[in-house]
């Protein structure tokens, strides 16, 4: 997520946030993502927070930078900015409120993938972009573009995970996009999860993940039923507030959002404070 401190970026939060998310023992970050609040921050911003996350990550973690937009031309100029930067890829989230066709999402990501040298996730989330990336047109841009590499999942469909694992090649990684899916999805063939709740918790995310790819698939259902209620209440209303709540909770940032998102109401924050310390991620009190 992206702090913000009396409206502008908090570099001092964001440092603290990516060392906290290397020492749980995270594999990379997604800076300015729909957790990092990319529909409010502007181009300067957008690209000073990669900079910012690349340099704090440098040998500690992978930066995977949110550089996706409705406009072909403007995420081909944050890609760009991302690659110069020294971002080590791309998540490109389908194109929202303009709702192109199957053969528009095409073009799209394959103008971008043309622009950039970086390995390219892509993002689908239906519910949020009121277009799916079709199974077959992940396929055919698997097929074209070389440097179009994996897919965040988001639709919330485990279905889908088996959909696109048998039209694709092993190698292409299928990531979840929903933290309460990333059991399931890894046992129909996903390799791990782009984690909201790892804002919070990094360590037990990433034991879960790693549980279940080395054989362990007990541990990571305990895990799974430990934190399945968190999983849930961080949606509890639009993501980041519930996020951000709960990290000022923990005393880590202010709770500062940007219009049109707003704090958390009183029933909201009451039940998310509650599965914290249901959770034992906060004390009671």
């Amino acid at each position: 997520m992206t702090p913000f401190r009396a409206g502008k970026v908090d570099a001092a939060a964001l440092e603290w946030i990516i060392r906290a998310q290397a020492r749980g023992g995270v594999d990379g970050i997604v800076p300015v993502g729909t957790t990092g609040e990319s529909p409010t921050v502007d181009f300067d911003e957008h690209i000073e927070i990669v900079k910012m996350s690349v340099a704090l990550s440098r040998g500690k973690l992978k930066v995977l930078a949110g550089t996706g937009g409705n406009s072909t031309k403007e995420a081909i100029y944050l890609t760009r900015a991302a690659e110069e930067a020294g971002a080590d890829g791309s998540l490109q989230v389908a194109p929202y409120y303009n709702r192109p066709t199957q053969q528009g999402l095409f073009e799209h990501f394959r103008a971008i993938a043309s622009a950039t040298k970086l390995p390219i996730i892509l993002y689908s989330i239906p519910g949020r972009c009121g277009v799916e990336i079709a199974v077959d047109t992940v396929r055919r841009l698997a097929d074209r573009c070389p440097n179009i590499v994996g897919i965040k999942e988001a639709g919330g469909n485990v279905d889908r995970v088996s959909q696109l694992r048998a039209a694709l090649k092993p190698s292409f990684t299928i990531l979840s996009g929903d933290d309460a899916l990333t059991l399931p999805f890894l046992a129909a063939g996903a390799n791990g999860v782009v984690s909201v709740a790892s804002n919070i918790i990094p360590r037990p995310v990433s034991n879960l993940v790693r549980a279940f790819r080395t054989g362990k698939p007990g541990q990571a259902l305990k895990l799974h039923a430990k934190y399945y209620a968190l999983f849930k209440d961080l949606f509890i209303e639009t993501n980041p507030a519930p996020v951000k709540a709960a990290m000022a909770m923990l005393r880590w940032i202010e709770e500062d959002v940007r219009l049109p998102l707003v704090t958390l109401a009183p029933a909201s924050r009451a039940k998310l404070k509650a599965t914290l310390v249901a959770c034992g991620v906060l004390k009671k009190g």
